[in-house]
């Protein structure tokens, strides 16, 4: 064989090996699958190609296996309803690019930075993917916030797996003039109008291409794009239910403090609620109902709940899997409140992840201990079938402060 053609067979062996995926094993664990299976105890996971390859399998072959020793293993958490990638440094406008007043088409996903520091502190939480939304700015009103999307947190380019993922859309109590109800009847209104459309369009044989913004309401319609819609008045949340079984829409709730008063309807209706477990405080009118047992009432009365964290937080998306605790500490089951930060939230938006079986994403997190409990971190983390790191920049200004240097005293202590 001549150099040409041994140069040629080399680089071809080269080139093929290199799509050959890391096999990852993950052995001994006690693996929370969030399917039918439940928990298995001294199980194993395989992940190759980004994908979970088997679950407890009679054998396998790994290029690398981690030895449990018995830890927890559960799926990725899923942050949503804030801005986390979108915001830096709240106080500073430059460092923002979540709000926006162009309405329903914004879609901020091309703003999305990976390299945002508040990414590595959420994946210390165990928090592998989130739906990040846009939000109108500061002092304006209106309905229509813009489009979410998803985005997974291994800090990587390229990390944004869903684009208009949802519509939001804000109905609940405005702070200056005005009415709720010209929110939501600017809402129906909306809706009613394009599916006037697509009738009328039926008995045409030609017509213009849809704008898009009727593309986006035609979606809608069709429940291909859900809509989050924030409420929390009770009677607010059974006028949304309404224009769910209207307008067949695929529908989510934000907020939803008065959610317990109207949980059957809810959970009769199929509606997901997105609540925030801290919340007690009657914060308005709308909150009267507002307390630490809600996410457990729901969740006994069959609605289909999903755990974030309270305000925007974009920067504290980290203790979300403590606020599950605070919820299962008052009602919630454990299982119930780990649902709710993952396969709840990916069937809610139609995305992947959020469970253990074979051929779903593989975004894996092996906890020390519980993970609701305070004292427990996160021993290893996989997103996508990557291993990736949990240091933060916590921890390195921690580092930089308490190690021994020949810098002056005011760059380390």
């Amino acid at each position: 064989m001549n150099k040409f053609k041994l140069s040629i067979l080399t680089g071809a062996l080269l080139s093929s090996t290199a799509v050959f995926a890391q096999v990852t094993a993950i052995t001994n664990a006690t693996v929370h699958t969030l399917t039918s299976q439940g928990v298995l105890e001294n199980a194993t996971v395989v992940i190759e190609n980004g994908k979970i390859k088997a679950v407890n399998p009679q054998s396998f072959n790994a290029d690398v296996t981690v030895d449990a020793q018995g830890k927890i293993l559960t799926p990725g958490l899923i942050g949503s309803m804030n801005h986390l990638g979108l915001v830096e440094v709240g106080a500073v406008s430059r460092s923002v690019d979540a709000y926006d007043k162009s309405g329903l088409e914004f879609d901020p996903s091309s703003a999305f930075n990976p390299r945002s520091s508040l990414i590595p502190y959420a994946r210390k939480g165990g928090v592998t993917q989130n739906v990040s939304v846009p939000s109108l700015p500061w002092g304006e009103s209106g309905v229509f916030s813009g489009l979410a999307f998803v985005a997974d947190l291994s800090g990587e380019f390229g990390s944004v797996t869903d684009r208009k993922t949802a519509l939001i859309v804000d109905l609940g109590a405005v702070s200056d003039d005005g009415s709720r109800a010209a929110a939501v009847q600017a809402f129906s209104k909306k809706l009613a109008e394009q599916k006037a459309k697509l009738t009328a369009k039926k008995d045409k044989k030609k017509d213009k291409d849809p704008s898009a913004e009727e593309k986006l309401l035609i979606q809608v319609l069709n429940g291909k794009l859900p809509v989050v819609a924030s409420a929390s008045r009770a009677s607010q949340l059974l006028e949304l239910i309404e224009l769910k079984k209207q307008f067949g829409l695929n529908l989510i709730i934000e907020g939803a403090d008065d959610a317990v008063v109207v949980k059957d309807e809810l959970a009769k209706a199929d509606v997901p609620v997105i609540v925030s477990s801290v919340s007690n405080l009657p914060t308005g009118f709308d909150a009267l109902h507002a307390h630490l047992g809600n996410a457990g009432e729901l969740e006994k009365a069959g609605v289909k709940v999903i755990l974030n964290v309270a305000g925007d937080g974009s920067h504290n998306v980290y203790q979300m899997r403590f606020n599950a605790g605070i919820a299962v500490a008052n009602g919630m089951t454990h299982q119930g409140a780990l649902e709710a930060m993952t396969v709840n939230v990916a069937d809610a938006f139609g995305i992947e992840g959020g469970k253990i079986a074979k051929g779903e994403r593989a975004d894996v997190v092996l906890w020390t201990a519980d993970p609701f409990e305070f004292s427990t971190r996160v021993d290893k983390i996989w997103i996508n079938g990557e291993q990736v790191t949990t240091e933060s920049r916590h921890d390195k200004l921690r580092e930089r402060y308490t190690t021994d240097s020949s810098m002056p005293r005011g760059y380390t202590k």
